[in-house]
């Protein structure tokens, strides 16, 4: 270790005295120096996790976010925490994924459309007119946890934990009674997610392919006057202040995830990198709990403000609009995820339902 003249003319005058005594002394200060200069990182590094989502600052995914960061801080010592950049600064999700592969960005809280970009199997939990609410997703979600956390990990990340983004309905500017309603519509389709490319061509629709942060100037300019969405998500993105309808049966229950680079996880140290598992789990455990909560009152919120929500279409609109899913489904079969997949995902809700059947 190289120490400045400077230095080394304050550790001279420190040592002043007999002759003898003076290299001795010199070699014990210049000694403890250099311990304490080369012991201080091991204590004073912090490592930071550079984390990206679409969540806006203020929101409830912010707020428990960085609620997480703190009890992951305190846990670690003040080794590991997130520095988050919310609200979409790092782009769209497409580009999150391509800077967290290459090291610009850590971690990120995706929906379905960057997780589809990671491991494309799991889309099949956004699959069109698939589920019949969260229960049903939750079930299925952890019966095939161990398949859809492999999927993950070969896309080159780690599961921290699923994230219930909420029942996604169409909101538009004119009613909607029907799949033909929606044909007259401009609606938006969010660019390069297959899953609502394939819903709307099994509706006959041809949506407007656009970014997600391009949506609301795009509703101000009349390019599109029908989106798709949880409630929460729409009112936190304000897509709901251009709008005047809602059409009351969800597209589908979407999910995403808190997921963070395999190669960076690798990297840190057994204790943190399961202390990171386990904070993880136990704030975004709550994080569902409110983000399930605060889409039943977002909608609530928005028929408030007067936003109307059209009637049930009854029985035989459902039935119809799972056909249509069961269409989109299979038309994406080789393409994101496999029939075996597919198969066990209807099997067990089939399950699920005859089991509900039998209590009713």
């Amino acid at each position: 270790m190289i120490i400045s003249r400077r230095y080394e003319a304050f550790l001279s005058r420190v040592c002043a005295g007999p002759e003898g005594s003076r290299p001795r002394c010199y070699k014990a200060l210049l000694s403890g120096i250099c311990a304490g200069l080369l012991a201080a990182p091991a204590y004073a590094q912090t490592t930071v996790i550079k984390f990206a989502t679409l969540a806006p600052e203020g929101s409830t995914w912010m707020k428990v976010l960085t609620e997480l960061s703190q009890d992951l801080e305190k846990k670690t010592g003040g080794k590991l925490k997130f520095k988050f950049y919310a609200g979409g600064v790092s782009g769209d999700e497409k580009d999150v994924v391509k800077k967290i592969r290459i090291g610009q960005l850590h971690a990120a809280g995706f929906t379905g459309v960057g997780l589809g970009l990671v491991a494309p199997e799991t889309r099949l939990l956004d699959a069109p007119w698939l589920f019949r609410g969260r229960s049903e997703l939750s079930a299925v979600r952890v019966k095939y946890a161990a398949e859809l956390k492999a999927a993950v990990e070969k896309g080159g990340f780690i599961l921290l934990g699923w994230t219930d983004l909420g029942s996604v309905y169409v909101f538009s500017k004119n009613p909607i009674a029907s799949p033909e309603d929606m044909k007259k519509e401009k609606m938006w389709v969010w660019e390069g997610d297959p899953i609502a490319q394939a819903a709307y061509a099994a509706l006959g629709v041809s949506p407007v392919p656009l970014s997600v942060v391009d949506v609301m100037q795009s509703l101000q300019t009349g390019l599109i006057n029908g989106v798709y969405g949880p409630p929460l998500g729409v009112v936190a993105l304000q897509w709901h202040s251009r709008l005047k309808h809602i059409y009351p049966l969800p597209i589908a229950e979407s999910t995403g995830a808190v997921l963070v680079s395999k190669k960076f996880y690798e990297g840190l140290p057994d204790d943190q990198k399961k202390i990171l598992i386990d904070v993880s789990a136990q704030h975004l455990k709550r994080l569902n709990e409110l983000t399930n909560a605060e889409n039943d009152k977002a909608l609530e919120a928005l028929k408030k403000q007067g936003l109307d929500l059209a009637a049930d279409p009854g029985p035989a609109t459902h039935g119809r609009y799972e056909a249509l899913g069961a269409t989109a489904r299979q038309e994406l079969v080789g393409k994101l995820f496999s029939a075996e997949l597919l198969g066990k995902f209807e099997k067990e809700l089939a399950t699920l339902r005859a089991r509900s059947a039998k209590k009713s």
